[in-house]
């Protein structure tokens, strides 16, 4: 005799959660044959999307240097003689400039073991975008697409992945052109070409004029040309007319807050992240150039964390303070690290072997250093950590399983992530 639905739900006086609701009802629905697979995964899709979950990638575009940086050695001759610091960390050393960070390390993990054999800019760029290495005319889609078409709402009016201060080696790739980054050049200003000129009415019916035109264009063989030209125009359609648009600006934070994060381009980027993400937004990266020091590094690398520095600690305080930090992911890394060796122009070399980055939110045990590399920083010397095992714990932290697969226009099924296990130790 089948069990009614009602009945094979046991109550207690603990609260009931949605999600444990879901997911009794899914497997009870299932049992009875009244809830299809499909039915089930848009169930737990819209769960997720409940939950709000996100990304936020700070970018060092051109690789840093971990020696001046997370993993400095002061005692060996390769360390440069940069100075150090101390951590909230016990025994755990920075280098000088990176205060604010240091006394921040109770909410980041710091992970001293990521290795890789990509050491060109543009290859291992795309495939710390994309969890792939650039393959003949497959365009592989961003690690970004992947989890905002799993979790983000496809009828929100902003875009589902934000890009502040362009670069992003890879978009959507063969997924939904709407899965495209969005890109802020001038982060705490306006994106320009955001005003409409007409009323919303007329503004209206010349968008339905435009479909009707390429209707035409669509019948001679043009049809998915046609179809993403549209997904675009509507989506910078909802964008255009949302009164959420106002979220770009920042003139309402508070100056104090505004003094934290830093009076640059790349904190004012830092605080635009947390505003898209409060407001909705799924992935964002925020982009600082110049990381490529192969002349000058010291110099270098000193005059960048004057804005990185501060920027990044204010970013997770800023998000732990409003209640965010346990939803959101911040990561902080480049596409590989430096050279140990100092080369003649006093700078430091590309460098995959054995390298550093800085993750926080979403569940990841702060307080803590995973990994190490060796006395003279030229290898790993414990839990070395791959950029398959990194891509499979961000899914983690936003609960996006890193095996859903879509199918290439070559028919190939691709995973998320092709391979990798979560890092040891990573998650509370």
């Amino acid at each position: 005799m089948m069990t009614a639905l009602h009945e094979s739900i046991s109550f207690n006086h603990a609260r009931l959660s949605r999600r444990r609701f879901l997911q009794t009802v899914s497997a009870a629905s299932l049992a009875a044959g009244t809830l299809s697979f499909s039915d089930m995964m848009s169930l737990q899709a819209a769960e997720l999307r409940k939950q709000h979950r996100a990304v936020i990638m700070l970018w060092m575009a051109g690789a840093p240097s971990q020696f001046e940086t997370f993993d400095p050695k002061p005692r060996h001759e390769n360390g440069g003689g940069t100075e150090v610091i101390d951590t909230t960390i016990p025994g755990v050393q920075f280098a000088k400039g990176w205060e604010h960070t240091a006394k921040s390390m109770n909410d980041f993990a710091l992970i001293r073991s990521m290795t890789n054999k990509e050491g060109n800019h543009r290859r291992a760029s795309y495939q710390l975008h994309t969890g792939y290495i650039p393959s003949g005319s497959l365009k592989h889609p961003s690690l970004a697409a992947n989890i905002a078409r799993e979790i983000a709402d496809p009828s929100f009016d902003l875009p589902s992945v934000v890009s502040i201060g362009r670069g992003f080696e890879a978009g959507s790739g063969y997924l939904d052109v709407s899965l495209d980054p969005f890109f802020v050049d001038r982060p705490g200003t306006p994106p320009a070409n955001m005003t409409v000129l007409t009323p919303p009415t007329r503004y209206e019916r010349r968008l339905g004029l435009l479909s009707q035109l390429e209707q035409n264009y669509a019948g001679k063989g043009a049809g998915q040309l046609v179809e993403d030209h549209q997904k675009i125009y509507s989506k910078t359609s909802d964008l255009v007319l949302s009164p959420k648009t106002e979220v770009f600006e920042l003139d309402d934070e508070p100056q104090s807050l505004k003094d934290k994060y830093g009076d640059s381009d790349f904190g004012r980027g830092c605080l635009l992240a947390r505003r898209l993400v409060e407001s909705g937004v799924s992935y964002v990266e925020v982009r600082v150039n110049g990381w490529d020091t192969h002349d000058n590094n010291n110099a270098r690398v000193s005059q960048l964390a004057q804005s990185v520095d501060p920027a990044t600690a204010a970013l997770v305080a800023d998000l732990n303070d409003r209640g965010m930090l346990d939803s959101t992911l911040v990561v902080w890394m480049g596409e590989f690290g430096r050279t140990p060796k100092i080369n003649g122009r006093e700078g430091r070399d590309h460098f995959p072997k054995a390298w550093s980055m800085l993750m926080a939110g979403a569940g990841v045990k702060g307080g803590q250093v995973i990994g190490a590399t060796t006395d003279a920083g030229d290898d790993i010397k414990d839990t070395p950590i791959t950029v398959p095992d990194l891509f499979t714990s961000i899914c983690q932290a936003v609960k996006v399983n890193p095996l859903v697969e879509t199918m290439s226009p070559q028919g190939r099924p691709l995973k998320i992530v092709d391979g990798g296990t979560v890092i040891p130790g990573l998650f509370a």
